[in-house]
């Protein structure tokens, strides 16, 4: 009998297409609430929202992607991950069309990031997991923000969890 290995994964809509993130950089799910903006931050940084007396920074993923700004519906959601960057981690929400569920996917049904004819850069893709006839875009969350982003994205939530 062979032995597979399994990686879990969360699993979410952007525009019609499946995405996942590994388990360990999912530290909750949250419904949509309300997102206080902030001024002269890029385009995808929707704002922060206050998790508990902590202000965590919101983006949206579509924008960052170079989409259409996500819909707001009754499925949006947020995903609170931990992004690592050079000088550590820090929490951030992302926008989410819909959360869906935690699936495993078998290491060797993961193929490489395709080189071309994806929206999303090559980096940002850790894989594409082959699940039924479909397939789930795997991403590298903690290389879709380079380390200017991080270091903004950590100052933001430094700054919010100052006025609380």
């Amino acid at each position: 009998m062979k032995d597979t290995a399994f990686n879990q994964y969360l699993t979410f809509t952007l525009s019609d297409e499946q995405y996942a993130v590994s388990v360990g950089k999912v530290r909750e799910v949250l419904e949509y609430t309300r997102i206080t903006k902030l001024p002269r931050t890029a385009d995808y940084m929707k704002g922060i929202i206050n998790l508990r007396g902590f202000g965590v920074p919101v983006i949206d993923l579509h924008l960052k992607f170079g989409m259409a700004e996500t819909p707001v519906g009754k499925d949006t959601a947020i995903i609170v991950l931990d992004v690592r960057g050079q000088d550590g981690d820090v929490v951030v929400g992302a926008l989410a069309d819909a959360v869906h569920e935690v699936v495993e996917i078998a290491a060797d049904k993961v193929e490489p990031a395709p080189r071309f004819g994806t929206k999303l850069a090559a980096e940002f893709i850790q894989g594409v997991g082959k699940r039924g006839d479909g397939f789930i875009i795997i991403l590298d969350i903690d290389h879709i923000f380079n380390s200017d982003e991080v270091a903004m994205l950590r100052e933001q939530e430094t700054i919010e969890e100052a006025k609380v």
